[in-house]
């Protein structure tokens, strides 16, 4: 699978392949305007794929991905020179999905030493930067405040960024093209 390079043998991640569902988008701040563009699918299968496509679109202005995996979880990616900064919504997720894995790899965090059975009945937790976008306008407690709500669906976290930021609208225009 392409985003198990790197990762040990022996997991117990599923093999979830191509079955992933959810959405990844770019989100560029250039001249006080926002603009959002979907991604290829394979950003949400493999980490580097989406740092990639985030660094071609070559912005003068600040540029990050958000991905929103089986709407379990959500992924803020970040590139910068000296690598991306990350944040995980839901580390708990890296037993399963190895973006996840690939991720707290990338941050030097363990992938959780977890039952997936018992995935369930534990409580998840994000790892990664809460301030990742707070030049932005998005203050870490209130990121704090976003990831924490486990009552939400990760494309509902994902439109409280949006929102919070003000590119609600355009995300909204991207994902009914997409189909969301």
């Amino acid at each position: 699978m392409a985003g198990a390079a790197g990762v040990s043998g022996g997991s117990n991640r599923q093999d979830v392949g191509d079955d992933v569902e959810g959405f990844a988008v770019a989100v560029i701040r250039e001249d006080g305007s926002w603009k959002v563009t979907a991604l290829k699918q394979s950003a949400l299968l493999d980490l580097r794929d989406a740092e990639r496509q985030l660094r071609e679109l070559r912005s003068s202005g600040a540029v990050f991905g958000l991905l929103d995996v089986d709407d379990e979880f959500f992924i803020v990616v970040r590139p910068a020179p000296s690598g991306a900064h990350l944040l995980v919504s839901d580390a708990t997720a890296a037993v399963d999905y190895d973006i996840a894995a690939d991720a707290l790899e990338a941050m030097n965090i363990e992938v959780p030493d977890l039952d997936p059975d018992e995935l369930d009945d534990v409580d998840p937790w994000e790892e990664g930067d809460l301030g990742i976008l707070a030049d932005l306008g998005l203050p870490e407690p209130v990121m704090s405040v976003i990831v924490s709500d486990t009552d939400l669906y990760a494309d509902e976290q994902i439109g409280m960024i949006a929102a919070r930021l003000g590119f609600a609208d355009e995300l909204s225009k991207v994902l009914d093209k997409l189909g969301h």
